[in-house]
């Protein structure tokens, strides 16, 4: 984890796994996303997946945050903000990353499969693009991997036992 890490920016990553977990209790991938003043920490917005829910695939938690944030400063320029994240932003969430000139993304755990940070792309640090901020890989990254992967597994589980259940029942009808 990054020296450039603040008692602020902990506290804003807990309040985006608190997010996150709620909306694993909603059946939504657990993603939770907090957008606040660098400087002073108070929260401008904050958001939780709700693609399944409102079946919106525009409907991540990033988007959502930024979007609130933007409402409530009056103004789409986010350049003294910052993003806090529990999974690394997907390309979407990345170009809306810098087109609202977010000052600083911190995440928790990297994406192998949409990762647009660096894991599978660097559009936040591309120099061809007009905005590049400053990215905190990391943060509180066990607690925030640890979520994803429990949340898969039993999903997982629920689709085998599902799928289990009905191979039986069909069977002796």
């Amino acid at each position: 984890m990054d020296a450039g890490v603040t008692q602020t920016d902990l506290a804003m990553m807990a309040r985006a796994i608190g997010l996150a977990r709620a909306a694993a209790e909603q059946g939504e991938v657990p993603i939770g996303a907090v957008v606040y003043e660098t400087d002073t920490g108070r929260v401008l917005g904050e958001g939780a997946n709700t693609r399944e829910r409102l079946r919106d695939p525009c409907g991540h938690a990033e988007l959502i945050a930024i979007r609130a944030a933007a409402e409530a400063l009056g103004d789409w320029r986010l350049n003294d903000c910052s993003l806090a994240v529990t999974l690394e932003p997907c390309p979407m969430c990345a170009g809306a990353i810098v087109n609202a000139r977010l000052g600083r993304v911190l995440y928790g755990a990297d994406d192998p499969k949409a990762g647009a940070v660096r894991s599978l792309f660097n559009l936040l640090g591309d120099e061809r693009l007009n905005h590049r901020c400053v990215v905190i890989p990391g943060v509180e990254q066990a607690a925030c991997a640890a979520m994803l992967t429990g949340f898969f597994r039993l999903l997982r589980e629920r689709k085998s036992f599902t799928t289990k259940d009905t191979e039986s029942t069909e069977r002796n009808e």
